[in-house]
């Protein structure tokens, strides 16, 4: 079928809407009539070729919308239903099986290898352009910057009829990244305090969700003190600019009146992912959620480290995308989890726009809207 996508044509290149040709659901496949994608920097770094995704592409990864076709086999979703676009993951790998797709040993091939995960045309796109020329797709198992994506049936998650799919995108990423740092990761017990360095659209989900945890100290961190009052707004109750602060991770600890139970990174920034890690101390837990550039490295001091500090990577906030977004979905209906402060839409010629306006910190999410929900499928 024909759709129209944001075609990236080689590194560092435009966003450029065209006319390409998507392939129908095969086994075990969903068609996705996208309504809304939020824009995340993971996009913004794969166009400027910091993920190996090959080019010409599609990309974008935080999508949701109306399923209208599903190929053989499918049971587990029917058109017409409402659903987030998750990761996508192998099923039978060591790490799939133990509840952890994120980890999934295929990883780095599902989000950007450009071709398809499973199935019987594995390896190969289904995108490509009028002329028959392929196209990389499946981006992060979605390519959501597109009026329609080619999807897992296994990584969809349906969405209540009564929250707007428009907003719910960004859970299949960024806020959940945030979210399930804390919720699935650290899980602070009671009287635990946790730092957050970045309060971005991820450092931000990390202090909403630690307010529904027995944590009683939230730090946030941040060098913007409109983000800082958002964090307060949102739970935490302590707030450090860490502009001009020699040593923040000391200036944390003369707050917190000790070392800090749990750090985390919500930056890349390595010179605040060793902040981060001098944060905690004795069986504290630095977690590094930021995406720092390919092959950047970092240090820290041996010696209190081994005094039982653990220092540990997340990806996508861990967990199975079929517990953590319903769970999330959940708690904003609730009132507990407002993750739709965050976000500022834009139309779908607007993306360039959308993804400047965030680089320069004016927007904390922005989404963009690709079709209305109640167009006919």
């Amino acid at each position: 079928m024909q759709i129209s996508a944001a075609l990236v044509d080689e590194v560092n290149g435009p966003f450029t809407v065209r006319d390409i040709e998507l392939d129908d659901p095969g086994p075990g496949e969903v068609l996705v009539r996208v309504v809304a994608s939020g824009v995340c920097h993971t996009d913004e770094n794969t166009r400027r070729g910091n993920m190996p995704m090959p080019l010409p592409g599609v990309l974008g990864h935080e999508g949701a919308g109306v399923v209208t076709a599903v190929g053989a086999g499918v049971d587990s979703v029917a058109v017409g239903d409402r659903v987030v676009l998750g990761w996508p993951f192998c099923g039978g790998c060591a790490n799939c099986l133990a509840g952890q797709p994120r980890y999934c040993e295929r990883v780095g091939e599902a989000v950007v290898g450009g071709h398809r995960l499973l199935g019987p045309k594995v390896g190969q796109s289904g995108y490509r352009r009028a002329d028959g020329t392929p196209v990389a797709g499946h981006f992060f198992g979605q390519s959501s910057f597109a009026t329609h994506s080619l999807a897992q049936a296994n990584a969809v998650v349906r969405v209540p009829e009564e929250i707007p799919l428009e907003l719910v995108g960004p859970l299949a990423c960024g806020i959940a990244t945030g979210a399930g740092a804390v919720l699935n990761t650290a899980r602070p017990q009671v009287g635990a305090s946790l730092v957050v360095y970045g309060a971005g659209a991820v450092g931000l989900a990390a202090v909403m969700a630690a307010t529904n945890t027995p944590a009683t100290r939230i730090v946030a961190v941040d060098v913007h003190d409109s983000r800082l009052e958002l964090a307060r707004q949102f739970g935490a109750t302590d707030t450090i600019n860490s502009t001009g602060v020699e040593s923040v991770s000391e200036a944390v600890r003369e707050r917190l009146g000790a070392p800090a139970d749990f750090a985390l990174d919500c930056t890349g920034i390595i010179s605040v992912v060793e902040q981060t890690i001098a944060t905690v101390g004795m069986r504290g837990t630095a977690i590094l959620i930021g995406g720092a550039p390919a092959g950047a490295t970092f240090t820290t001091d041996h010696f209190s480290t081994v005094f039982g500090k653990r220092i540990v990577g997340v990806l996508g906030g861990e967990g199975r995308s079929h517990v953590l977004i319903p769970a999330l979905i959940e708690l904003y209906r609730q009132g507990r989890f407002p993750f739709d402060r965050l976000i500022q839409y834009y139309d779908f010629d607007q993306l360039e726009e959308a993804i400047a306006a965030s680089h320069r910190g004016e927007v904390i999410k922005p989404v963009v809207r690709i079709s209305p929900e109640e167009q006919p499928g």
